[in-house]
């Protein structure tokens, strides 16, 4: 299938138009208004400094229903020791630049034009972050987008051992707390996998996508009681 060239109007095409490796289209920007749509429409952006951007729906999509996560017996040793502490929302540039950090060092995506765009939707209160701390040090966190009744993965990073992992948990559990089905994992590692993520069909990702839509966003700061590991 042919790859689409955007224009400046705000528009993008039907996500099943992604080739075979899930890119879609080319160009475009990385205005709030865009970005929302991208997402709504189950579409993200992921591309590196020396490339345009680029707009993609991968089939299958990686997904993690909160109500399934996986706890393995070694995680629940280090959420039993409880030698951190877990914030929402008190770090975003913080924990979005030590994603940054991490990304470059891999030689992918996510550069300053990202990063501002983030920070941008997190002041709108639609980017939300999970911090892990070890006293005055941030070890490990996440970052994504939470539309309707879904939650939007972006990226995380560790600094110690299992601290990913240790927000990625705590997410899920809030996010179970909160009524939220769904995460969207976009792409699917053995570090997801690990944790219960699965692929999806993209139609049927796409399904979920619609209802989830159906429901308002709650937009603002994430209370942190909410996100304290279980």
């Amino acid at each position: 299938m042919p790859v689409f060239l955007l224009t400046q109007d705000l528009v993008f095409p039907d996500p099943m138009h992604a080739d075979e490796q899930g890119l879609l289209a080319v160009g475009g920007d990385l205005s709030m208004d865009r970005l929302l749509l991208a997402y709504e429409s189950g579409i993200f952006p992921w591309y590196s400094d020396d490339q345009p951007l680029l707009w993609w729906s991968p089939d299958p999509r990686c997904v993690l229903r909160p109500s399934e996560v996986k706890v393995s017996k070694s995680m629940r040793n280090v959420l039993n020791r409880g030698d951190f502490e877990v914030t929402a929302d008190q770090a975003f540039p913080d924990v979005i630049r030590a994603c940054m950090d991490t990304r470059k060092r891999e030689g992918t995506w996510l550069n300053e034009d990202m990063v501002s765009a983030y920070i941008n939707l997190h002041r709108l209160g639609i980017a939300h972050s999970i911090e892990v701390w070890r006293g005055d040090a941030l070890v490990g966190g996440l970052y994504g987008l939470s539309l309707g009744n879904l939650f939007f993965g972006e990226s995380m990073f560790s600094k110690a051992n299992n601290m990913s992992k240790v927000a990625l948990i705590c997410l899920a559990r809030g996010l179970e707390r909160s009524g939220i089905p769904l995460i969207d994992c976009q792409v699917e590692n053995d570090h997801l996998i690990s944790l219960g993520a699965q692929a999806m069909p993209r139609a049927e990702f796409l399904e979920h996508l619609r209802r989830g839509m159906e429901a308002p966003t709650r937009r603002g700061s994430w209370s942190n009681a909410t996100f304290f590991h279980p």
